[in-house]
């Protein structure tokens, strides 16, 4: 879109850009559970197997970038048909983030083997602030400014003096894109590996710029007649 500011034209234009890039980051939940008939029994259980995983991932180093502890439920169960309880419930949940994909098969496998222990994950993604939305964004920049000289040329004018670059809003990291798998209770093979392929990120990123242009040679306005 071309406009004049003050006695110079304008060329506002829109730039786009996209890329494929390795995820960063590995996301794998785990829940610990008990199920017993008394809430003391429940909470002693819950509070054993949740030990039971910190000592784990205590062991497992470098590979985990954090852990953050989730959710902790405790409820009773209910007889059907009536108010008289017959078991508690309890489960605490916790977040791993992983960085080292070469040993992320074996740590859900041995996740997996904890008592009373449900994975699932792993959900793929970029690190916050991550270099790739960065270079995307650049992308975008010189894809309008290319756009712009493309506008300029045709009229016989250049790019002359930059104005504005905004921001669409539309940019980023696109929802992470995953593939989960699942393990309840223990595996019994010892022997087992996982294969996994991390799944590619899409980051993309559009931009508004307007510039100034030189005064255009290409472009003659006919007197209109009556």
């Amino acid at each position: 879109m071309a406009e004049r500011a003050g006695d110079q034209a304008t060329v506002t234009v829109r730039g786009e850009a996209m890329r494929e890039v390795p995820p960063e980051q590995a996301v794998v939940s785990v829940t610990v559970s008990a199920r017993e008939s008394s809430r003391e029994v429940v909470l002693q259980r819950l509070t054993e197997r949740a030990a039971e995983l910190r000592s784990y991932l205590d062991d497992v180093g470098e590979a985990i970038e954090r852990r953050e502890s989730g959710s902790v439920q405790i409820h009773p169960e209910l007889k059907r048909g009536g108010g008289k309880v017959v078991a508690f419930q309890g489960a605490a949940t916790t977040t791993v983030t992983v960085t080292d994909f070469a040993a992320l098969g074996d740590l859900l496998l041995r996740l997996g083997r904890l008592e009373s222990a449900s994975v699932s994950g792993p959900w793929w993604q970029l690190k916050p602030g991550s270099r790739a939305g960065a270079d995307v964004r650049a992308e975008a920049v010189a894809d309008a400014l290319q756009r712009a000289r493309e506008y300029a040329a045709a009229v016989g004018a250049r790019v002359d003096r930059l104005v504005e670059i905004a921001d669409e809003g539309a940019g980023g990291v696109q929802p992470m894109m995953h593939r989960s798998l699942a393990f309840a209770a223990k595996a019994e093979s010892a022997d087992l590996e996982l294969e996994l392929d991390p799944a590619v990120q899409t980051v993309q990123a559009s931009v508004v710029v307007r510039v100034t242009i030189t005064e255009p040679t290409a472009v003659h306005t006919e007197p209109v007649s009556d």
